[in-house]
């Protein structure tokens, strides 16, 4: 079981089941709603998904036919997508999760869109906390 929570706590949910066909997705769309380089997305039965708290909080919004995002509308943070050519399942952004997942990502996706700042390979340095150049 897994559980999450959007960035202001108004919505939280919990996951019954597995989590399939994690991709870190690089489409100028995923950028764009995320505000990152990538989003990381998997998918869950649409029977385990549960939203435990907040299901008031959710708003929508959709992009294309049969496509449906479903955010917080307090913090705007992306909470799920489904596609109605598919009702058995849904996209989770998993970002908002609390738990540790047991599954990994498959794939990087539409690299060839990624944004051109982003080098997948990068020997960037890695810190627990703020780079130690940050001013506070």
């Amino acid at each position: 079981m897994y559980t999450g929570k959007c960035l202001c706590g108004e919505v939280e949910i919990t996951i019954k089941g597995a989590i399939s066909d994690i991709i870190h997705c690089h489409c100028s769309l995923c950028r764009k709603s995320s505000g990152t380089a990538f989003a990381t997305n998997g998918f869950v039965q649409t029977k385990d998904l549960e939203v435990t708290k907040g299901k008031e909080n959710l708003t929508s919004f959709t992009f294309k036919p049969g496509r449906v995002r479903h955010f917080c509308s307090s913090c705007g943070s992306p909470i799920y997508s489904l596609n109605t050519d598919d009702p058995s399942r849904i996209r989770l952004r998993l970002g908002i999760l609390e738990s540790d997942i047991v599954e990994r990502p498959i794939s990087h996706n539409f690299v060839s869109s990624g944004a051109n700042w982003e080098d997948l390979d990068a020997g960037l340095p890695r810190y627990d906390a703020f780079e130690p150049s940050r001013n506070r």
